[in-house]
Protein backbone atom coordinates (compact mmCIF):
# COMPACT_ATOMS: atom_id res chain seq x y z
CA UNK A 1 0.00 0.00 0.00
CA UNK A 2 1.40 3.33 -1.13
CA UNK A 3 2.17 5.95 1.51
CA UNK A 4 -0.33 8.48 -0.56
CA UNK A 5 -3.03 5.72 -0.24
CA UNK A 6 -2.32 5.57 3.58
CA UNK A 7 -3.16 9.03 4.12
CA UNK A 8 -5.87 9.25 1.46
CA UNK A 9 -8.84 9.17 4.63
CA UNK A 10 -8.23 11.12 8.19
CA UNK A 11 -8.97 8.28 10.41
CA UNK A 12 -10.09 9.39 13.59
CA UNK A 13 -10.97 6.42 16.52
CA UNK A 14 -13.51 6.82 18.47
CA UNK A 15 -12.79 4.46 21.50
CA UNK A 16 -9.95 2.22 22.91
CA UNK A 17 -12.52 -0.74 21.85
CA UNK A 18 -14.06 -0.26 18.81
CA UNK A 19 -14.73 2.96 16.30
CA UNK A 20 -13.93 5.05 14.09
CA UNK A 21 -14.69 8.39 11.80
CA UNK A 22 -13.35 8.19 8.30
CA UNK A 23 -12.72 11.87 6.79
CA UNK A 24 -11.71 12.85 3.56
CA UNK A 25 -13.98 10.65 1.32
CA UNK A 26 -16.69 10.31 -1.07
CA UNK A 27 -18.70 7.34 -1.05
CA UNK A 28 -20.62 8.13 -4.06
CA UNK A 29 -17.65 8.38 -6.54
CA UNK A 30 -15.35 5.53 -3.87
CA UNK A 31 -12.14 3.94 -6.61
CA UNK A 32 -11.66 0.74 -6.18
CA UNK A 33 -7.97 1.80 -4.21
CA UNK A 34 -10.40 3.86 -2.03
CA UNK A 35 -12.49 0.84 -1.18
CA UNK A 36 -9.94 -1.71 -0.47
CA UNK A 37 -8.80 0.75 2.43
CA UNK A 38 -12.05 1.29 3.41
CA UNK A 39 -13.02 -2.72 4.07
CA UNK A 40 -9.39 -2.76 5.61
CA UNK A 41 -10.25 0.10 8.17
CA UNK A 42 -14.10 -1.90 8.66
CA UNK A 43 -12.14 -5.24 9.70
CA UNK A 44 -9.74 -3.08 12.13
CA UNK A 45 -12.27 -1.21 13.93
CA UNK A 46 -16.00 -3.07 13.24
CA UNK A 47 -17.33 -0.08 12.88
CA UNK A 48 -16.90 2.81 10.79
CA UNK A 49 -18.68 6.45 10.11
CA UNK A 50 -18.56 8.51 7.51
CA UNK A 51 -19.68 12.06 7.48
CA UNK A 52 -21.33 14.37 5.18
CA UNK A 53 -22.55 12.04 2.11
CA UNK A 54 -25.60 14.61 1.46
CA UNK A 55 -25.53 13.55 -2.28
CA UNK A 56 -25.48 9.58 -2.56
CA UNK A 57 -28.31 8.59 -4.68
CA UNK A 58 -30.20 5.56 -4.66
CA UNK A 59 -28.09 4.26 -7.36
CA UNK A 60 -24.77 5.14 -5.94
CA UNK A 61 -25.84 3.90 -2.63
CA UNK A 62 -26.74 0.21 -4.24
CA UNK A 63 -23.70 0.68 -6.49
CA UNK A 64 -21.60 1.01 -2.87
CA UNK A 65 -23.32 -1.80 -0.82
CA UNK A 66 -22.87 -4.59 -3.85
CA UNK A 67 -18.84 -3.95 -3.52
CA UNK A 68 -19.19 -5.99 -0.57
CA UNK A 69 -21.42 -8.65 -1.65
CA UNK A 70 -25.18 -9.44 -2.40
CA UNK A 71 -27.96 -7.30 -0.85
CA UNK A 72 -30.70 -8.09 1.01
CA UNK A 73 -34.70 -7.42 0.94
CA UNK A 74 -35.82 -7.63 3.70
CA UNK A 75 -39.03 -9.99 5.67
CA UNK A 76 -41.03 -6.51 6.75
CA UNK A 77 -39.20 -3.09 6.61
CA UNK A 78 -40.41 -0.53 4.03
CA UNK A 79 -38.10 0.13 1.31
CA UNK A 80 -37.37 2.95 -1.53
CA UNK A 81 -39.63 3.01 -3.99
CA UNK A 82 -38.19 0.95 -7.38
CA UNK A 83 -34.98 0.08 -4.95
CA UNK A 84 -36.13 -3.31 -2.75
CA UNK A 85 -32.75 -3.61 -1.34
CA UNK A 86 -32.72 0.21 0.20
CA UNK A 87 -34.52 -0.26 3.27
CA UNK A 88 -36.28 2.68 5.53
CA UNK A 89 -35.66 2.78 9.00
CA UNK A 90 -38.36 5.10 10.61
CA UNK A 91 -38.92 5.40 14.56
CA UNK A 92 -42.49 5.99 13.97
CA UNK A 93 -43.11 2.77 11.42
CA UNK A 94 -41.52 0.06 13.90
CA UNK A 95 -38.17 1.44 14.00
CA UNK A 96 -37.82 2.20 17.32
CA UNK A 97 -36.66 -1.01 19.39
CA UNK A 98 -34.03 -0.43 21.91
CA UNK A 99 -31.91 -3.65 23.19
CA UNK A 100 -28.31 -5.11 22.60
CA UNK A 101 -28.65 -7.39 19.37
CA UNK A 102 -26.74 -8.72 16.45
CA UNK A 103 -28.94 -8.61 13.22
CA UNK A 104 -30.76 -11.04 11.86
CA UNK A 105 -29.07 -13.98 14.00
CA UNK A 106 -32.27 -16.16 13.60
CA UNK A 107 -31.58 -16.99 10.29
CA UNK A 108 -29.22 -20.00 8.59
CA UNK A 109 -26.72 -17.26 7.40
CA UNK A 110 -26.84 -13.92 9.08
CA UNK A 111 -25.79 -10.51 7.36
CA UNK A 112 -22.06 -9.90 7.33
CA UNK A 113 -22.90 -6.13 7.55
CA UNK A 114 -24.81 -3.17 7.22
CA UNK A 115 -24.90 0.12 5.92
CA UNK A 116 -27.02 3.02 7.36
CA UNK A 117 -26.85 6.54 6.86
CA UNK A 118 -29.48 8.75 9.12
CA UNK A 119 -31.54 10.66 7.03
CA UNK A 120 -33.61 12.84 9.39
CA UNK A 121 -32.59 13.07 13.13
CA UNK A 122 -33.77 14.53 16.61
CA UNK A 123 -32.32 18.24 17.64
CA UNK A 124 -30.55 15.57 20.86
CA UNK A 125 -31.01 12.12 21.48
CA UNK A 126 -31.21 9.06 19.13
CA UNK A 127 -27.15 7.74 19.43
CA UNK A 128 -26.48 4.23 18.11
CA UNK A 129 -23.83 2.17 20.39
CA UNK A 130 -22.06 -1.03 19.09
CA UNK A 131 -19.72 -3.34 20.98
CA UNK A 132 -16.75 -5.16 20.24
CA UNK A 133 -17.25 -8.84 20.74
CA UNK A 134 -13.89 -10.10 20.10
CA UNK A 135 -12.93 -7.92 23.05
CA UNK A 136 -16.13 -9.66 25.04
CA UNK A 137 -15.05 -13.40 24.17
CA UNK A 138 -10.89 -12.52 25.20
CA UNK A 139 -11.74 -10.93 28.25
CA UNK A 140 -13.31 -14.43 29.25
CA UNK A 141 -11.21 -16.56 31.61
CA UNK A 142 -9.93 -19.85 29.80
CA UNK A 143 -11.72 -22.47 31.41
CA UNK A 144 -15.24 -20.64 30.81
CA UNK A 145 -13.60 -19.69 26.94
CA UNK A 146 -13.23 -23.28 26.82
CA UNK A 147 -16.67 -24.74 27.40
CA UNK A 148 -17.97 -21.85 25.24
CA UNK A 149 -16.49 -22.65 22.49
CA UNK A 150 -18.13 -26.59 22.54
CA UNK A 151 -21.28 -25.02 22.67
CA UNK A 152 -24.02 -24.03 20.34
CA UNK A 153 -26.83 -22.02 20.68
CA UNK A 154 -30.29 -21.65 19.10
CA UNK A 155 -31.76 -18.25 17.72
CA UNK A 156 -34.91 -17.78 16.49
CA UNK A 157 -37.84 -15.29 15.61
CA UNK A 158 -41.30 -15.14 16.50
CA UNK A 159 -43.71 -12.29 15.20
CA UNK A 160 -46.55 -11.98 13.03
CA UNK A 161 -45.27 -12.94 9.36
CA UNK A 162 -41.65 -13.93 10.49
CA UNK A 163 -40.63 -17.16 12.13
CA UNK A 164 -37.35 -18.49 11.75
CA UNK A 165 -34.70 -20.44 13.59
CA UNK A 166 -31.16 -21.01 13.34
CA UNK A 167 -28.36 -22.83 15.33
CA UNK A 168 -24.94 -21.55 15.80
CA UNK A 169 -22.00 -21.47 17.63
CA UNK A 170 -21.80 -19.69 21.04
CA UNK A 171 -17.89 -18.49 19.94
CA UNK A 172 -17.78 -18.02 15.90
CA UNK A 173 -14.40 -17.53 14.17
CA UNK A 174 -14.49 -14.61 11.87
CA UNK A 175 -13.64 -15.38 8.39
CA UNK A 176 -11.23 -13.42 7.11
CA UNK A 177 -9.65 -12.42 10.62
CA UNK A 178 -9.25 -15.62 12.14
CA UNK A 179 -10.36 -14.27 15.34
CA UNK A 180 -12.86 -15.80 18.00
CA UNK A 181 -15.97 -13.64 18.90
CA UNK A 182 -18.85 -14.62 21.42
CA UNK A 183 -21.90 -14.84 18.91
CA UNK A 184 -25.06 -14.78 21.52
CA UNK A 185 -27.72 -11.37 21.69
CA UNK A 186 -30.24 -10.80 24.26
CA UNK A 187 -32.64 -10.30 21.47
CA UNK A 188 -32.41 -13.27 19.13
CA UNK A 189 -31.11 -16.21 21.03
CA UNK A 190 -33.10 -18.19 22.86
CA UNK A 191 -30.71 -20.78 24.64
CA UNK A 192 -27.86 -22.87 24.79
CA UNK A 193 -28.94 -26.33 23.04
CA UNK A 194 -26.80 -28.78 25.27
CA UNK A 195 -27.65 -27.13 28.40
CA UNK A 196 -30.79 -27.08 30.48
CA UNK A 197 -33.38 -24.88 30.66
CA UNK A 198 -32.48 -23.27 34.16
CA UNK A 199 -28.60 -23.67 33.33
CA UNK A 200 -28.76 -21.84 29.88
CA UNK A 201 -30.97 -19.11 31.44
CA UNK A 202 -28.18 -18.18 33.40
CA UNK A 203 -25.58 -18.35 31.50
CA UNK A 204 -27.27 -16.52 28.51
CA UNK A 205 -28.09 -13.68 31.34
CA UNK A 206 -24.33 -13.57 32.18
CA UNK A 207 -23.15 -13.69 28.87
CA UNK A 208 -25.37 -10.78 27.14
CA UNK A 209 -24.83 -8.70 30.28
CA UNK A 210 -20.83 -9.23 29.99
CA UNK A 211 -20.50 -8.74 26.18
CA UNK A 212 -22.18 -5.05 26.81
CA UNK A 213 -19.91 -3.54 29.28
CA UNK A 214 -18.53 0.09 28.66
CA UNK A 215 -15.44 -0.71 28.43
CA UNK A 216 -16.44 -2.95 25.42
CA UNK A 217 -18.40 -0.30 23.60
CA UNK A 218 -18.67 2.85 21.53
CA UNK A 219 -21.42 5.51 20.95
CA UNK A 220 -22.10 7.46 17.89
CA UNK A 221 -23.98 10.80 17.68
CA UNK A 222 -25.36 11.27 14.51
CA UNK A 223 -26.08 13.92 12.11
CA UNK A 224 -28.43 14.12 9.07
CA UNK A 225 -25.59 12.33 6.14
CA UNK A 226 -23.70 10.34 8.48
CA UNK A 227 -23.16 6.80 7.33
CA UNK A 228 -22.10 3.93 10.00
CA UNK A 229 -20.59 0.71 8.12
CA UNK A 230 -20.50 -1.88 10.85
CA UNK A 231 -19.11 -5.90 10.63
CA UNK A 232 -22.39 -7.40 12.19
CA UNK A 233 -20.53 -10.78 12.96
CA UNK A 234 -18.70 -9.48 15.27
CA UNK A 235 -20.51 -6.60 16.94
CA UNK A 236 -23.75 -5.80 18.47
CA UNK A 237 -25.56 -2.61 18.44
CA UNK A 238 -28.63 -0.88 20.75
CA UNK A 239 -30.44 2.56 19.39
CA UNK A 240 -30.82 4.66 22.45
CA UNK A 241 -34.52 5.48 22.89
CA UNK A 242 -34.28 8.66 24.73
CA UNK A 243 -36.01 10.74 21.90
CA UNK A 244 -39.49 11.70 20.61
CA UNK A 245 -38.70 13.38 17.60
CA UNK A 246 -39.15 11.53 14.16
CA UNK A 247 -35.76 10.12 13.05
CA UNK A 248 -35.84 8.26 9.63
CA UNK A 249 -32.78 6.26 8.05
CA UNK A 250 -31.80 4.26 4.63
CA UNK A 251 -30.08 1.01 5.10
CA UNK A 252 -28.64 -1.60 3.14
CA UNK A 253 -28.01 -5.28 4.85
CA UNK A 254 -24.64 -6.93 3.19
CA UNK A 255 -25.97 -11.07 2.74
CA UNK A 256 -24.05 -13.27 5.07
CA UNK A 257 -22.25 -16.54 5.63
CA UNK A 258 -22.69 -19.47 8.17
CA UNK A 259 -21.05 -18.48 11.23
CA UNK A 260 -18.52 -21.63 11.80
CA UNK A 261 -16.92 -22.36 14.97
CA UNK A 262 -15.45 -25.17 16.73
CA UNK A 263 -18.23 -28.53 16.58
CA UNK A 264 -20.20 -29.14 19.61
CA UNK A 265 -18.33 -31.12 22.18
CA UNK A 266 -22.16 -32.90 23.20
CA UNK A 267 -25.07 -33.87 22.45
CA UNK A 268 -28.51 -31.72 22.33
CA UNK A 269 -29.92 -31.56 26.21
CA UNK A 270 -32.31 -33.88 27.03
CA UNK A 271 -35.37 -33.88 29.71
CA UNK A 272 -35.19 -36.59 32.12
CA UNK A 273 -38.52 -38.65 31.24
CA UNK A 274 -41.34 -36.68 33.17
CA UNK A 275 -39.56 -33.30 32.87
CA UNK A 276 -40.72 -30.81 30.48
CA UNK A 277 -38.05 -28.29 28.72
CA UNK A 278 -39.83 -25.02 26.87
CA UNK A 279 -36.87 -22.85 25.73
CA UNK A 280 -38.10 -19.14 25.88
CA UNK A 281 -39.88 -17.68 22.74
CA UNK A 282 -38.21 -14.72 20.70
CA UNK A 283 -39.93 -11.94 19.98
CA UNK A 284 -37.42 -8.89 18.93
CA UNK A 285 -37.00 -7.35 16.15
CA UNK A 286 -34.60 -5.22 15.29
CA UNK A 287 -33.39 -1.43 16.02
CA UNK A 288 -30.42 1.21 14.87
Amino acid sequence: MSDLLKTAFDVRPLTGALGAEIHGIRLAEITDEEFAELRRLLLEYLVIFVPDQHDWSPEARVAFGRRFGRLEVHPYLPHLEGHPEIQIIDSEQDGKIPIWHTDMTYTTNPPVGSILQIIRNPGRGGDTMWSNQYLAYESLAAPLRDLLDGLTAIHAIHIPGLDSRAEHPVVRVHPETGRRALFVNRAHTSHIAQLSRIESDALLQFLTEFATKPEFTCRHQWRPGDVAIWDNRVTQHYAVDDYAERRTGLRLVLLGDEPTGNPPRWEHYQPAPGQRYAPARVNAKESY
